[in-house]
């Protein structure tokens, strides 16, 4: 959370200039103080409550994003140039929670504010701890030649990495404003890969509904046949595929949906479309596309 606070402090301060011409300067101090201020007590020594930890940073978060919305500024498109000019690399054992880009009741009455809170605060962040456990531990073995327990540190690795960085995505393809349907190279490539969107959505459905025991339903883009293609994942990783790009992830496993709909999966994912969040998946995809290897 402290490398979180470092990367936006460094963005602000790169595009400092850029930003106050379209922005108040006296609001952008007063965030930029704020997350020093959170920095510092990350690095005190009275222990923070987890939970306290990750609601100050989604509320800095959500402060941040209302001030460039505000300011008619797309903090999206300004988000990924930078990390693009950091060309940022994840440190061995490095990964991060991210913070959810909502409040924890913003997707009610569909998904409920406990229930995010559970899944971002415990699950995820279980996945991250699971993720940089396995890494080290790998690490370890590469710096004393002992590999006697690395198909035990290879699949924790696989199940917890698959787990973050597919609710990474997650979190992302909902909104507050989501639902509808897509539209543009989106919305015309799910009609050439399944014929129509109802199709598409009615295929993605039972897929979803119909995963053995917990894991995820996920729209992906497939370089290789050049279209769309719906997978199931087990758990996280398994039933899944190599050489594919995640457009669009549905999670079923229990924890995504019980506290609120019990046994009822299907009325669980009927809700999600209502949410689900085009623009987003639409940027994935237009991303993605650009990615294409000999059809074979």
């Amino acid at each position: 959370m402290r490398q979180w606070c470092e990367d936006i402090l460094e963005n602000l301060h790169l595009n400092h200039d850029e930003l106050r011409e379209t922005n108040n300067s006296v609001t952008l101090d007063e965030l930029k103080e704020k997350f020093i201020q959170f920095q510092e007590e990350l690095s005190g020594e009275d222990p923070i409550e987890i939970n306290e930890i990750y609601e100050q940073a989604n509320e800095l978060y959500l402060q941040l994003e209302d001030h460039f919305e505000r300011n008619d500024y797309n903090i999206s498109d300004k988000t990924d140039r930078i990390q693009n000019q950091a060309d940022h690399v994840v440190p061995i054992g490095g990964h991060i929670l991210p913070p959810l880009p909502y409040r924890y009741d913003a997707l009610q009455p569909y998904i409920d504010k406990e229930i995010m809170r559970i899944h971002h605060d415990k699950h995820h962040k279980s996945y991250v701890e699971g993720l940089n456990k396995a890494e080290k531990e790998m690490e370890k073995a590469r710096s004393s030649n002992n590999f006697d327990l690395i198909k035990h540190w290879e699949r924790e690795a696989a199940f917890n990495g698959a787990g973050h960085y597919l609710h990474t995505i997650f979190w992302t393809i909902m909104s507050p404003s989501g639902g509808g349907q897509p539209s543009g190279m989106l919305l015309q490539q799910i009609n050439q890969s399944f014929g129509s969107f109802e199709k598409f959505k009615k295929h993605f459905t039972e897929a979803a509904n119909n995963v053995e025991g917990g894991g995820w339903a996920i729209l992906v883009w497939s370089p290789r046949s050049r279209r769309l293609e719906i997978l199931q994942a087990e758990k996280h990783q398994n039933l899944s595929q190599w050489d594919v790009v995640p457009i669009l992830v549905l999670d079923v496993w229990e924890h995504a949906y019980y506290l609120q709909y019990k046994n009822e999966r299907k009325k669980y994912i009927d809700n999600w479309w209502k949410i689900v969040n085009w623009k987003e998946a639409e940027r994935r995809y237009n991303e993605a596309q650009k990615l294409k290897w000999q059809p074979l």
